[in-house]
C-alpha cells in the first residue's frame, strides 16, 4: 500500500506543470508547453515504482488484491497501462495470486433487465459492471481472452427496428470498465464463438437479412482486427462452439441441409487452416461447457443427464443429475474451481446450486454449492484474473 502511497503523490506532482499552465497569463503559454511536454515525456521514461527496477515494480503491484486495481488504475498511465496488459495476468499467474470469479449475466423477472453480477467461490457478491454500451441486444456471443470479457454482435431492437450487429465490446475486469473492439466482419447473431491459442471465433449464426450464415472470421488481439477465414460446409445457426487441443469444435444447433438438430460435428484446424466433420454430436443443447479437458453438454431432450464428451476417443458419457422432478427446469452452467456448477433455469426458493466434481472419488462427485446468481441465470463465464 506504501506503493501505492508513492505512485499517487508522483502523478500527482508529475501533473502540476498542467495546473500552472491554468493560472499562467497567456504570454507565458509557450513556456508552460514546453514544460508539459517535457514532464509528459518524463513520465513515460520514469520507472514505475520509484528506486525499484520495472521488473520488481510489476511483481510489487502484481501483488495488491484485485479489489483494488480500479483504483490503481487512476494513478498514472504507466500503472494503467500494465495492469490493461497480457503481461500483467501472466504475472500474476507466476505469482500464485490469481482470483478466479464468475461473471453471470441474470435477470430477475422474464422478459426483464439483465445485468451481470460477480461471484467469487463463497457466493459472495464483489461488484455490479457497469451498464454495458450500446443498445440492448438478444443472440450475442461472449468469449473470455486475456483476462477479460468480450459481448460480440447480437440482435438489437431499436425505435420497433430490430436489426443484427456487428459491434464488440470488451469488459476488462481488472479496471472495471467496458470499451470498444473493431467490429466484426459480418453482422451476425445466434452464432457459435470460443477462445482458441488466445483468438476468438466467430461462426455461422443469423445474418443481416435474417438469412443463416456459413462464414466464419477470427479475431487477433494483437493486431485488433477481425479476418474472415474459411466457411463452414453448410450453414448453421443456433449452434456453440468450445477449443479443445488447439482446434474449434462447432456443435448443436441446426444446418440448412440436416432434418431437424444436427449432430454434425465441424472442427476447424488454425494450423491448417481448414475444416473437418464428425457425426456423432449432441441434437440440441441447452448448455455446455469445457472442464479438465472435456466437453459437459444438456440436452434439451433429456434434463437429467450430463453429456460428457471426450475429444481423445471421440466418445460420450451419460452421468445422472440427481434432481427428481419435472423434466422442464432446464440449466444453465458455470465453472469455479475446477468444478461444473448447474444453475436452474426457473425461480425456485428451494434450489441449490448443483455442483459436479469431475476429480471426486466415484459416486461422491456432486455436491452442492452456495454460489447462486440473483435471478434466472441466461448465460455465465468464469475470469481468472
Amino acid at each position: 500500500m506504501l506503493s501505492f502511497v508513492t505512485g499517487k503523490k508522483r502523478f500527482t506532482e508529475s501533473n502540476m506543470c498542467f495546473t500552472n499552465l491554468i493560472n499562467k497569463d497567456e504570454p507565458n503559454l509557450s513556456n508552460s508547453n514546453n514544460c508539459l511536454t517535457s514532464k509528459v515525456l518524463n513520465e513515460e521514461d520514469s520507472p514505475i515504482l520509484p528506486g525499484l527496477p520495472d521488473d520488481v515494480a510489476k511483481i510489487c503491484l502484481a501483488l495488491v488484491p484485485r479489489a483494488n486495481f480500479p483504483a490503481m488504475g487512476g494513478v498514472c498511465k504507466k500503472w494503467r497501462s500494465f495492469i490493461q496488459s497480457k503481461e500483467f495476468i501472466t504475472v500474476r499467474k507466476l505469482a500464485g495470486v490469481l482470483e478466479e470469479w464468475i461473471f453471470i449475466l441474470t435477470m430477475h423477472n422474464e422478459g426483464g433487465e439483465s445485468h451481470w453480477e460477480v461471484l467469487d467461490s463463497l457466493g459472495q457478491k464483489h461488484r455490479s459492471l457497469p451498464p454495458m454500451p450500446g443498445p440492448a441486444k438478444a443472440g450475442f456471443g461472449v468469449v473470455v481472452l486475456n483476462g477479460k470479457l468480450l459481448v460480440m454482435a447480437g440482435f438489437s431492437l431499436v425505435d420497433g427496428t430490430g436489426s443484427a450487429s456487428a459491434e464488440v465490446y470488451q469488459y476488462d475486469s481488472c479496471l472495471n470498465s467496458w470499451g470498444r473492439l473493431p467490429d466484426m466482419n459480418v453482422a451476425r447473431y445466434d452464432f457459435a464463438c470460443a477462445e482458441v491459442n488466445g483468438l476468438v471465433y466467430a461462426v455461422g449464426g443469423y445474418g443481416a437479412d435474417g438469412e443463416s450464415l456459413s462464414s466464419a472470421e477470427v479475431y487477433d488481439p494483437d493486431a485488433s482486427k477481425w479476418m474472415l477465414i474459411e466457411s463452414l460446409r453448410r450453414p448453421r445457426w443456433g449452434c456453440f462452439a468450445c477449443g479443445f487441443e488447439g482446434k474449434l469444435y462447432v456443435m448443436g444447433g441446426r444446418s440448412r441441409f440436416t432434418i431437424g438438430n444436427s449432430k454434425f460435428v465441424d472442427v476447424y484446424n488454425p494450423e491448417k487452416h481448414s475444416w473437418c466433420e464428425m457425426k456423432n454430436g449432441c441434437v440440441m443443447v441447452t448448455a455446455h461447457a469445457v472442464l479438465s479437458r472435456k466437453l459437459f453438454c444438456m440436452e434439451w431432450k433429456d434434463q437429467r443427464k450430463l453429456a460428457i464428451f471426450n475429444p481423445e476417443d471421440n466418445s460420450w458419457k451419460m452421468v445422472p443429475v440427481p434432481l427428481t422432478g419435472s423434466s422442464s427446469i432446464g440449466f444453465r452452467f458455470g465453472i469455479m474451481d475446477e468444478k461444473l456448477l448447474l444453475f436452474s433455469l426457473k425461480a425456485d426458493p428451494g434450489y441449490r446450486t448443483l455442483l459436479y466434481d469431475p476429480s471426486a472419488a466415484p459416486g461422491s462427485e456432486w455436491q452442492t454449492s452456495d454460489i447462486s446468481p440473483s435471478g434466472l441465470c441466461l448465460c455465465s463465464v468464469t475470469i481468472r484474473a
